[in-house]
């Protein structure tokens, strides 16, 4: 008989915790997938990229093109991205969801119309959570939990979340994986790939955004998370950082509940901290939640090195304590120390209006390109940087002010590291939050004796003499390796070994049309031997005839012809005469 769990038991009142949630083109699941992308995308307006990737035999038929165009004409590109992306499923919506955590790379209207992207889908069935909590958890449903709602709290294109009581009475949330996710995503990823090597063959103005490795930054993304281990250990970190807080509270993990594709947590009950008046009647201090929000973070920031980096409303609960409570550890951004260290640096520069180390700190935490104006980023950044001195800093928006640096930074090219982008957008989305509960906060003032501690830290004694030790130690290890180093460029140089790469630049396509122009010459040639032997047949007047001309010849005149004219529309269609 099957086990079923009683429905009262599932109700709620929705104030809980609910948790957000060989080669590519080779077999013929993968092929008929690009179809499915190539053809969405078309629906939308994108055909045209289609024909420049050299995928134009994939399309459908003109007439329908023609239909679909008329249909998406009003609608902004942004927009026609945001639903192509909706319509090709999970991977798709993860990917346009990284990069509207990208400013630095993507023009504003496109971020934020990718930000709305829906990650909403139909639950699957009850009959499919039961059989992969079973495997996964190597019991019965009913020898773990005492209670187990059938309806999830909420379902995304990832996993689906459904509230739970263990066998101790413990009230738990369990996200549960959808079935095949990760194979369907890992297919996603392999075309995703043969579609930006593409794109950087034969679309050279998309080269700059480096869309391969963008779709590297992606898949290292989705894969962490996909896999539950890795957020419950990120949860357990930050409930060890902030253990004993008087503010902030963790959900607990129940790691005998848990694997790669199960996470199971203490399920925890509170208002959702975007509603401000439900707070108020609460007879809870908005003020001070406001505060608690602005150090929780800044803590994890100046003295973790970890920190939450999806701080939206529905990851922030108020309990009936007044405490705050942080959910979902999906998304998680690291500050290494040497970043720590550069971000003290450019406070002292930026203190001492010293724009040349300025420029050099910010230079050390992105990746500078060629196509990077260095002279014109330092004269703007200037510019950026002025009008902030002397003034309050509670006039001072740091949203406002983190948006202008990334867009500078993206104007000129730099592309900064993931996580200080993540760093940039959770302090801009944090002080939202907190403005909502208290308008008069200002993050920045909080945040000074964080700074003042952490440079305080960095220039001390112990720091100091630790950072003298790891480079003595890193000029030492050098200094063993450079006599055998030469040693074996001198050995590889004697017996012509050394090899020296090069790239040409702007020679990329040169093997390809010079292929293109010998198929053509070869082509040509074939004509005009065609041409001669028909004439020399025609001059013999042997064999049958037609209309008084020898038969072969007449049939070799008519091949050159159409072989010719096919040659010149090809060389016409090409507009390359």
């Amino acid at each position: 008989m099957p086990w079923r769990c009683s429905p009262a038991l599932g109700s709620g009142n929705g104030n809980g915790y609910t948790m957000p949630l060989s080669r590519p083109l080779k077999g013929y699941k993968n092929l008929q997938r690009l179809s499915q992308i190539i053809n969405v995308f078309a629906k939308h307006g994108f055909g045209y990229l289609a024909v420049q990737l050299r995928l134009k035999g994939i399309l459908p038929g003109r007439r329908r093109l023609e239909a679909e165009e008329k249909r998406i004409q009003d609608l902004s590109v942004p927009r026609r991205i945001r639903l192509a992306l909706e319509e090709l499923g999970p991977t798709f919506i993860k990917l346009g969801q990284t990069l509207s955590a990208r400013p630095d790379l993507i023009p504003p209207e496109f971020v934020e119309e990718l930000r709305q992207l829906q990650d909403r889908v139909p639950p699957f069935p009850f009959e499919q959570v039961r059989e992969i909590l079973e495997s996964e958890l190597k019991r019965p449903l009913q020898d773990g939990f005492s209670f187990f709602s059938p309806v999830p709290d909420a379902a995304a294109s990832i996993a689906q979340v459904h509230r739970a009581i263990l066998k101790d009475g413990t009230p738990a949330i369990v996200k549960v994986q959808r079935p095949q996710i990760e194979r369907i995503v890992e297919e996603d990823i392999l075309l995703l790939q043969t579609l930006a090597q593409l794109l950087e063959r034969y679309v050279p103005e998309v080269r700059i955004y480096n869309p391969s490795g963008l779709v590297l930054e992606f898949s290292r993304s989705i894969r962490r998370e996909l896999d539950f281990s890795l957020e419950s250990w990120y949860m357990d970190k930050f409930r060890q950082n902030f253990q004993g807080s008087p503010f902030l509270v963790i959900p607990r993990v129940f790691w005998e509940y848990c694997t790669s594709r199960v996470l199971t947590l203490e399920r925890l009950e509170g208002i959702p901290i975007d509603e401000v008046n439900r707070i108020a009647q609460a007879g809870l201090d908005s003020l001070q939640i406001a505060r608690n929000l602005a150090d929780a973070y800044l803590q994890q920031i100046f003295e973790h090195g970890l920190f939450h980096a999806d701080p939206h409303p529905g990851n922030l609960l108020v309990l009936p304590d007044g405490k705050l409570a942080l959910l979902d550890f999906g998304m998680v951004g690291r500050i290494r120390p040497e970043m720590m260290e550069v971000n003290a640096s450019l406070f002292f520069a930026l203190v001492r209006r010293d724009y040349g180390r300025l420029m050099e700190e910010i230079l050390k935490l992105g990746l500078v390109t060629d196509e990077s104006d260095l002279r014109g980023f330092q004269e703007d950044l200037i510019n950026f940087v002025e009008p902030y001195y002397g003034r309050d800093l509670r006039h001072i928006q740091i949203g406002k002010v983190v948006s202008e640096a990334i867009q500078l930074a993206r104007k000129y090219r730099i592309h900064l590291p993931l996580d200080l982008v993540l760093l940039g957008k959770t302090l801009a989305t944090v002080e939202g939050v907190a403005r909502q509960l208290d308008p008069r906060l200002n993050l920045l003032e909080i945040a000074r004796p964080y700074a003042q501690r952490l440079m305080k830290k960095q220039r001390s004694p112990r720091q100091l003499a630790s950072k003298a030790l790891s480079l003595t130690q890193e000029y030492r290890e050098l200094a063993e390796e450079f006599p055998s180093q030469v040693r074996l460029a001198l050995r590889k140089l004697l017996h012509g070994k050394l090899k020296v790469e090069f790239s040409h630049l702007g020679l990329e396509h040169l093997p390809r049309e010079m292929d293109r122009s010998s198929n053509r010459i070869a082509f040509s040639l074939i004509i005009s031997a065609i041409i001669v032997a028909s004439s020399l047949i025609i001059a013999s007047g042997r064999g049958p005839h037609i209309f008084g001309f020898s038969a072969l010849g007449v049939i070799g005149f008519s091949l050159a012809g159409f072989l010719g004219l096919w040659l010149a529309i090809a060389i016409l269609r090409s507009g390359r005469l």
